[in-house]
């Protein structure tokens, strides 16, 4: 952080937590249809959506200098591949 002092008001939390109960009750939902090799697309989706939201503004991301902002990117588009990769390998199996 750069010294300078953030807030984020009760109402910003709340519409986050309000929309984290919206994209669960979505999660919920696609596991109930069948999409076949789709419903780990849509699952994951949805998880990542949530876990951004939650680094954003829970973690306070979103008031971090860009530097470590990117660092944060970086990391989760590692990891994103080595999730792809994985469902490649078992999707062609």
């Amino acid at each position: 952080m750069s010294g300078e002092k953030h807030t984020v008001s009760y109402k910003v939390f709340t519409l986050v937590w309000i929309f984290l109960l919206i994209l669960t009750a979505i999660t919920v939902l696609v596991a109930q249809i069948d999409l076949g090799f789709f419903n780990v697309i849509a699952a994951l989706t949805v998880a990542t959506t949530k876990a951004l939201l939650v680094i954003l503004f829970f973690m306070h991301l979103k008031y971090e200098n860009k530097l470590f902002k990117i660092s944060v990117f970086i990391a989760f588009l590692i990891l994103a591949i080595f999730i792809g990769f994985t469902f490649f390998d078992v999707a062609y199996r």
